[in-house]
């Protein structure tokens, strides 16, 4: 799709995210000025020991309740599974998910791992995940719609601007989403939204699963409340308006956790009743229970469970899984981007009376504060470029993560926290081999292409890392100079400049070689000399890096599918499935393979996909379906043509 609907479906979701991401960004930042970590510390010392065991017994509840929801899910399916299972189920999905967020560790891909391992079929699979994927919207529209009526002033600017009475008509389409939900299930089977097709529930079901999904968010958003100081004038049902808004935010960032967007809109929302470092204090604490304890103990018990199984497993699927390998590169790389938000947290506290500031003076003690900042974001791109990964991203991602370390050593900083940039380096440097992308600057000749962003990088860092600023600004991190007025013009101009070239560079120099797919004559011909299946189905075709392998696939609505897998050179085959993953990112379509081997399903698992078995049990050559988790397998085979299909 191209014109400026296709734009805005490919590049919006992104924009967006940026856009949320940024302003969050500057929401902390104005916040953190002249705030130390000792004040944080002294708001976490003062929440009440009631408090932390009502706020860590409301996250067990929480996880309990979300259990409830894969257990429906699974009556739903027609293939229920034990309430042990749900829990385990419920628990490694959605928390794995809301710490990681990416498509290889996705809890739909979590859940696919254990379904199947259980015995439901790929489209009992898609049931589950097709139920348990409303839970937050459900009873999030729900709960708006009680806070848009009963408090409706919580609504920022608009409360304030807007006449009661028209924020509380905001509350009817809210219900009337979920009414029609419920309503809907009475009457027809099947609804298609946004181009998916969803299989409604029973309305007893479907009344069910709304009132849970009301009672999951607001248990959620209590534990955040009863961590924080009383406040006058906020009241648990405008804390949940402000929660709901935050939350919203984050999911619409695309960020992990909501990263720095939950947190900002958090802050701002709750600024006119506390200060920031109560905010901050029950914030991390929140974090803590709600998302961190919960990543280690799910993580844990789903390698556990994984080591367990493997070997059925891979009997059942016919090899496929390598669900450890898949699981670690996206876990370390959410590891480096944790170190690259901390370390811009630390670019934006003030410097005084550090280590590098008593042995070198108050310009290294700034040289050190913009560091920071720099290495932080730098991270947050390297972080990127490990989750596709690539070989450069590794190597940077290490060396970064060392820099990180001294800067807490010389900025006095806690030896715990230098220890975790260390172990964190140590983890990404043992994991080398899950790194076998080039990039464009191993690729390319040293042209004016690749020596442009090599030398931007270079240049803004140490520029960056070396501005003296005056007295006024000396407090902020680069960003904040960017948006000081206090700052002159030429200042801001230039450092925003410099900052915004060093991130473009640095995407530059990890993106790989991107071509477009090809289809002619000759690239029919070449397919077949490589050997690839049924090229004379093909619509397009799409070869490695190298061009020593290759494959052909069809283009459906919404969905691209390969034909098989690459034919050719096994490495150049690896980059040419990546390829197409990349392209299809880059049409706003989903990427599928029909009808593939054993050989490349790792990598296949690396690019977010499912591999369901297509041919007979016990084949001498299994044969495989490779698909986003979320999808029925079933849909696809009528948009295979018929030359490629394989017996059920």
């Amino acid at each position: 799709m191209t014109g400026p609907v296709g734009l805005l479906r490919r590049f919006g979701p992104a924009a967006f995210g940026l856009a949320l991401l940024v302003g969050a960004i500057y929401a902390v930042q104005k916040e953190f000025r002249g705030l130390a970590v000792a004040d944080i510390g002294t708001a976490m010392a003062a929440i009440p020991p009631d408090a932390l065991r009502l706020g860590g017994a409301l996250t067990v509840l929480a996880y309990l309740v979300l259990a409830i929801y894969d257990r429906l899910g699974s009556i739903y399916a027609g293939h229920p599974v034990s309430w042990l299972r749900s829990l385990f189920a419920s628990f490694c999905g959605y928390s794995l998910a809301h710490n990681l967020g990416f498509a290889a560790v996705s809890g739909a891909a979590v859940r696919y791992r254990l379904y199947s391992a259980w015995g439901l079929t790929a489209v009992q699979i898609a049931k589950v995940i097709g139920f348990t994927s409303l839970t937050y919207g459900l009873g999030g529209m729900a709960l708006a719609g009680v806070v848009l009526m009963i408090e409706p002033e919580v609504v920022p600017w608009f409360g304030a601007h807007v006449p009661r009475w028209m924020l509380q008509a905001l509350a009817l389409p809210l219900w009337g989403v979920v009414l029609s939900y419920i309503i809907l299930s009475r009457f027809r089977r099947h609804i298609r939204v946004f181009g998916h097709e969803i299989d409604l529930p029973s309305p007893r079901m479907a009344l069910m699963q709304t009132v849970l999904a009301t009672i999951d968010v607001a248990i959620t958003a209590a534990i955040f409340y009863v961590l924080l100081p009383v406040a006058p004038g906020l009241t648990f049902l405008r804390f949940l308006g402000i929660y709901l808004a935050a939350y919203t935010a984050g999911i619409a960032a695309h960020v992990p956790g909501g990263l720095g967007v939950f947190d900002g809109a958090i802050l701002l929302g709750l600024e006119p009743y506390m200060a920031a470092p109560q905010v901050i204090g029950a914030l991390l604490i929140f974090r803590l229970y709600y998302y961190i304890i919960p990543l280690f103990i799910a993580g844990t018990a789903f390698v556990a469970f994984e080591l367990g199984q493997r070997r059925k497993l891979l009997t059942r699927l016919n090899g496929t899984g390598r669900v450890s390998e898949s699981l670690e590169v996206p876990a370390i790389a959410s590891l480096t981007a944790i170190g690259g938000a901390l370390l811009l947290f630390l670019g934006a506290l003030p410097t005084s009376d550090t280590i590098i500031e008593r042995w070198a003076g108050q310009a290294a003690a700034l040289a050190s504060h913009f560091a920071a900042s720099v290495v932080g974001s730098l991270l947050l791109v390297a972080a990127y470029g490990l989750l596709r990964r690539l070989t450069l991203a590794w190597g940077l991602a290490v060396f970064l993560l060392l820099n990180g370390a001294v800067i807490a050593w010389v900025r006095g900083e806690e030896w715990w926290l230098v220890l975790a940039f260390l172990l964190v380096a140590g983890l990404v440097y043992a994991v080398r081999g899950n790194f076998y992308r080039d990039t464009r600057l191993a690729q390319e000749p040293l042209s004016g292409a690749a020596l442009v962003p090599m030398a931007a990088v270079a240049v803004c860092g140490i520029t960056l890392a070396l501005v003296a600023y005056g007295a006024r600004v000396s407090d902020s991190a680069w960003w904040g100079v960017v948006l000081s007025p206090m700052a002159p013009d030429s200042l801001r101009f230039t450092v925003g400049l410099t900052a915004v070239l060093l991130l473009a560079g640095m995407v530059q120099l990890l993106r790989p070689i991107f071509r477009e797919a090809e289809w002619t004559p000759a690239t029919q011909a070449r397919l077949g000399q490589l050997g690839a299946r049924a090229p004379g189905s093909a619509e397009a075709a799409l070869f490695g890096e190298a061009g020593r392998a290759g494959f052909g696939f069809v283009k459906r609505d919404g969905i691209w599918i390969a034909l098989g897998d690459p034919a050719g050179e096994p490495k150049d085959a690896i980059s040419a499935i990546w390829r197409f993953r990349d392209l299809c990112e880059r049409a706003g379509v989903e990427a599928a393979f029909w009808g593939v081997g054993t050989r490349y399903l790792r990598y296949y698992a690396d690019v977010g996909l499912q591999t369901v078995p297509l041919s007979a049990a016990g084949s001498a050559e299994p044969v495989h379906l490779a698909m986003r988790a979320e999808r029925d397998p079933e849909t696809l085979r009528p948009l295979v043509p018929e030359a490629v299909h394989c017996p059920g």
